[in-house]
């Protein structure tokens, strides 16, 4: 018999008090969406509104997924590692009920579902979407990384990069009058598209995070005013300029450089102990055992 191993501990069977934190708030979201739902905040289109929210916490838990890997490299921190598949189940999870809901919100017919899939371009992306996130999760046990083997799980699931980018096409097409969340999540996405290309390029974790810092909010406020001046006709250099503008609320532009500049600030704060130490120590042969 197979014996399932707790989420919440580790793979030698400790208790992770990291895992099971995270594991409890992966919940939280559900359970106060659940309970708006109940107590009437939600009305009068309960369904409605609980489409909404499921799709956006899918969205989140996606980028939190995408997080992980440049805040190991960034914070020096592996035992993230230890959450990664675990947020990115969720966000599948949500993303389950947010298709769930909408069969519910379409009095489960069927063939009416299948075909608003097929005729209108917003679903038909999310529904790939969901489709992606599918088979990440179904392949994101240890079994099935043994079964496929290294080299083509890691190319199957490097995969999550191109379904982010529906995912937040689907959101931004959905959203319609007011894009300011999809548009900040594009910009969060860009700080760590960045990342991970720049460090593969070979430049320093915090060299990294700097050009993501400064190279992402003024591409979140070109995506911005181009989507409001294709979808919606408002004048290209009007949003543009209430990126800068300091009577103006903050724009997701402006959201984008503080998670930039927080993500630097992580980097370096990590990468200073490491400095120091390197100053005191006297390298020897033995120290390029660990790479």
């Amino acid at each position: 018999m197979v014996q399932l191993k707790a989420p919440w501990n580790e793979r030698n069977g400790r208790f992770s008090p990291l895992k099971a934190v995270v594991f409890a708030g992966l919940f939280v979201p559900a359970a106060w969406i659940a309970y708006l739902a109940a107590t009437g905040a939600l009305e009068p289109k309960v369904v409605t509104e609980m489409i909404h929210r499921t799709g956006q916490w899918a969205i989140r838990f996606l980028t939190l997924a995408l997080l992980v890997t440049p805040l190991m490299r960034g914070a020096r921190y592996p035992k993230l590692v230890a959450i990664r598949r675990m947020v990115g189940v969720a966000a599948f999870a949500y993303a389950s009920a947010h298709l769930s809901l909408y069969i519910v919100d379409q009095h489960f017919a069927l063939l009416h579902v299948v075909s608003e899939i097929a005729l209108r371009f917003y679903l038909t992306i999310g529904f790939v979407t969901w489709l992606g996130l599918a088979a990440l999760a179904a392949t994101s046990t240890d079994a099935m990384i043994r079964r496929l083997g290294g080299p083509r799980w890691k190319t199957l699931h490097s995969l999550v990069y191109g379904i982010a980018v529906l995912a937040l096409l689907h959101f931004m097409i959905q959203a319609k009058a007011d894009v300011s969340e999809p548009v900040m999540m594009t910009g969060f996405f860009i700080v760590l598209m960045l990342f991970r290309v720049l460090v593969k390029r070979g430049l320093p974790a915090w060299g990294a995070a700097l050009a993501g810092a400064i190279v992402s909010p003024p591409l979140t406020a070109l995506i911005e005013a181009a989507w409001y001046a294709l979808v919606r006709h408002i004048p290209f250099w009007e949003v543009l300029s209430a990126n800068v503008d300091p009577d103006m609320a903050f724009r997701p532009s402006a959201y984008v450089a503080l998670g930039g500049a927080a993500f630097l600030i992580v980097t370096l704060l990590r990468r200073a102990p490491a400095t120091r130490r390197s100053a005191i120590l006297v390298p020897r042969p033995a120290a390029s055992v660990g790479r």
